[in-house]
């Protein structure tokens, strides 16, 4: 089963080439996959699917680290961008991408960055999210105000002077299930500066922490904007993995950063059969290659 390996500010994923649609990606297999010493090791799972979609050629099957559906993935459309265009399967340029969240526009330029049209980001309730106190007796909690932001996928962003560096995201953070029935990713970010430029953190459902979220990035730079009384502008977000430029107006809103592809290569079968882990993963694993390969 062929395979590539790549990132958007060490946000990382496997891309699977699947151009006649015939991969069966069960939550098992992709746990497999992503798994960092049994399997390639990633963030999350990108299948190169075709579309569709009228205005697509290419669909981003987009699946969680722990092998559940997404609706998008800011990261992950621009590296699944640059794999369409170094692959030859799209043309240089803007070109869209089919995704579970709709149509993303997608435009590479020729310092290696590429820009996503994300859509308009949706403000709804103010809710809060909780996290274990640092510096607090064992088992206390803090809780951070923050605001529910739609971008295709549910996001709770909380501004706040606390020290980013300090916070426990080893587990979910808290928060209202009724608001978010299906889960929620949470960013933690520093209040915008003069040059509006902020730092986020952010714990991703189904994956954890990772060193950046695409779609969490637009969900804070919004937050951040909103919270410093503006509803528009371009935001830096400095994130664990690297920088990201965020462009936010009434109508939609931007993301531009780097897409890097890393390796590339063929899953051996006899590399896994023989490993351990959970019951059932790796011979997911097993069988998914098998069926690509058939």
């Amino acid at each position: 089963m062929e395979y590539v390996l790549g990132h958007g500010t060490q946000n990382d994923f496997v891309l699977l080439p699947d151009p006649d649609d015939r991969l069966d990606l069960t939550p098992a297999a992709v746990r497999a996959l992503c798994h960092r010493r049994r399997g390639l090791g990633a963030d999350g799972v990108l299948r190169v699917a075709p579309s569709s979609v009228p205005g697509a050629d290419w669909f981003m099957d987009y699946r969680n680290g722990d092998g559940s559906i997404a609706e998008m993935c800011g990261n992950g459309v621009r590296v699944f961008a640059r794999f369409l265009v170094e692959a030859g399967w799209a043309a240089p340029g803007s070109f869209a991408v089919a995704t579970r969240a709709g149509l993303r526009t997608v435009e590479l330029d020729h310092h290696g960055d590429v820009t996503v049209d994300m859509g308009p980001a949706v403000v709804g309730a103010e809710s809060t999210a909780v996290v274990p106190s640092p510096a607090g007796p064992a088992g206390s909690v803090t809780t951070f105000a923050g605001v529910a932001v739609d971008v295709g996928n549910p996001h709770l962003a909380c501004v706040t002077t606390a020290d980013l560096d300090a916070l426990d995201l080893t587990a979910a953070p808290g928060y209202d299930a009724e608001l978010f029935p299906h889960g929620v990713n949470v960013e933690f970010l520093a209040p915008l500066d003069a040059g509006l430029a902020t730092r986020l953190r952010v714990h991703e459902r189904g994956s954890g922490e990772t060193c950046s979220c695409g779609t969490g990035t637009v969900a804070g730079a919004v937050a951040g904007l909103r919270a410093a009384g503006l509803d528009a502008g371009t935001v830096t977000v400095t994130t664990p993995g690297g920088v990201l430029r965020v462009g936010v107006d009434p109508s939609t809103t931007t993301l531009t950063g780097p897409a890097v592809l890393v390796a590339k290569g063929e899953v051996e079968l006899g590399g896994i059969e023989g490993g351990d882990g959970p019951d059932g993963e790796l011979q997911a694993f097993v069988r998914l290659a098998e069926h690509a390969t058939a």
